[in-house]
């Protein structure tokens, strides 16, 4: 067996020479939301994970085994509820309506720019349904949120496009003249800033 103890989120920082010529691992997301587990990898190796206890596992992260060698995650798909606006009668408000409900049972929820994904659960179908929602069971990779806590420690789940996290900005907080207000700045909801 070979031990794995170390994940790089997404493979960041990796050549992609490396990236290529490492093994593969394929796991649904029961398995990838554990901090120890066994597994096979596309070399037919068994591989012991131990990670740090709250580790998620997301595809394209990477795994190093002791020996030093890499090996990618790879989501398998599974099945999933698939949750989009109605095209006739909604909006993609709706999406957001349903993200709040589901918020509320604490549903592991995978957030995507035009549709959200549940694990299957009949009661909720029902419920989105009501909600005048499209919900499609499909196979999809799962990768719901960590949190808002584990997002600081493991970054975000995935991304459907390109932006800039740079925060080394001015901004133009409209302060009175003579009048300084020393506290901090804090990036958050409504700090009334584009990012």
């Amino acid at each position: 067996m070979l031990t794995v103890n170390k994940l790089i989120p997404q493979g960041q920082g990796l050549a992609p020479a490396l990236l290529k010529r490492a093994a593969a691992v394929v796991l649904d997301w029961d398995t990838r939301q554990k901090s120890r587990f066994d597994a096979q990898d596309s070399q037919g190796r068994t591989l012991g994970v131990f990670l740090a206890r709250g580790a998620l596992v997301r595809g394209g992260d990477v795994l190093v085994a002791e020996d030093g060698s890499l090996i990618k995650v790879v989501a398998t798909p599974q099945p999933v509820l698939v949750i989009r606006p109605c095209g006739e009668h909604g909006s993609p408000f709706d999406l957001m309506r349903a993200a709040y409900h589901l918020g509320n049972r604490h549903v592991q929820l995978d957030l995507r720019s035009d549709r959200l994904q549940i694990e299957p659960d009949h009661v909720l179908a029902d419920m989105l349904r009501n909600m005048h929602l499209i919900v499609t069971e499909e196979l999809a990779p799962f990768e719901p949120e960590g949190g808002a806590y584990a997002a600081g420690v493991h970054g975000h789940a995935h991304h459907d496009h390109d932006h800039d996290h740079d925060h080394d900005h001015d901004h133009d907080h409209g302060h009175a003249h003579g009048h300084e207000d020393h506290r901090p700045h804090v990036h958050g909801p409504g700090c009334n800033h584009d990012h």
